[in-house]
């Protein structure tokens, strides 16, 4: 189900969906969240994540996909992406990464995603419910603190960094357009350079930016997801306070124990989560029936 809204612009519209099943009295007061990175699917991966990826409909109420689902970016590896992705039943956002990008053909890329169903926000902002909504841009690189790559110089080092603003300025954007209270960040490239700490140091700058905590920090986000840096650091903050979680899939794998996806729970608020109806009372939903 969507609630078409426009913001006169003409760009897609915020995608909202039901809250979804209720499995538990708990799941009137938290989302759960899985997310993963860096699956790298080739040609010859068809099954390797299926069985996988179909628990997590039991396990969370979205998936979000942090970039990097192929190796080369190429349409029969994104049909393999698909294929793995088929007995998934919850929404599924995604962003894309680098090696999505690396054949040139990004736009097939996503349209193999969207013929899925899946959600692509660096297109738009998602809102889950009333309550919690999501924001994602691919992100970029650039470094981090006072190495941060700067404007200066030849003209190839301003279009360098002009792409990283320019992720930025679609990230706060996205941000502003969400109604909910609760916002959710996913990206591909790492925002702090605290969960890259366990890659060489010389990298650092092609890892990710920190241009882009500015929004991040002043929307006020709950959390941030990202992938890109497999050997990094599983979580970290930023300098706001918000939770970044590094879910490249060597992390959630060697970090937090898990089989394939990082599952975080986000409370809502008593006062604003759904209200469970009481035994007998008819409402909206059960009328008629």
């Amino acid at each position: 189900m969507t609630d078409g809204r426009s913001d006169g612009d003409g760009a897609r519209d915020t995608e909202r969906v039901a809250f979804g099943r209720r499995r538990e009295d708990r799941r009137a007061r938290t989302v759960r969240i899985a997310a993963v990175g860096d699956i790298h699917c080739g040609e010859k991966d068809g099954g390797a994540y299926r069985e996988a990826f179909a628990r997590v409909n039991d396990e969370a109420d979205i998936l979000l996909l942090a970039g990097d689902l192929t190796r080369r970016g190429t349409p029969a590896e994104i049909d393999v992406v698909v294929k793995e992705l088929v007995d998934v039943r919850i929404p599924i956002l995604a962003v894309l990464g680098n090696h999505d990008h690396e054949s040139g053909q990004p736009e097939k890329v996503n349209d193999g995603l969207r013929a899925r169903g899946v959600h692509l926000l660096d297109e738009a902002p998602f809102e889950l419910n009333e309550h919690v909504g999501f924001a994602g841009v691919k992100g970029f690189m650039g470094g981090f603190g006072r190495y941060t790559l700067t404007a200066f110089g030849e003209a190839e080092t301003k279009t360098f960094v002009g792409s990283t603003l320019e992720e930025v300025q679609k990230l706060e954007y996205s941000l502003r357009r969400l109604s909910t209270p609760i916002r959710v960040v996913l990206l591909h490239y790492a925002p702090i350079v605290d969960t890259v700490m366990g890659e060489p140091e010389q990298i650092f700058p092609f890892l990710g930016n920190d241009r882009l905590l500015e929004p991040i920090d002043r929307f006020g986000a709950a959390v941030v997801f990202h992938g890109h840096a497999h050997h990094g650091t599983f979580a970290g903050k930023t300098p706001g306070g918000v939770p970044v979680f590094n879910v490249s899939m060597v992390r959630v794998k060697e970090d937090a124990g898990a089989e394939l996806f990082y599952v975080h729970e986000i409370e809502v608020p008593a006062e604003s989560a759904p209200a469970e109806p009481e035994p007998g009372v008819e409402t909206p939903e059960t009328a008629g029936r």
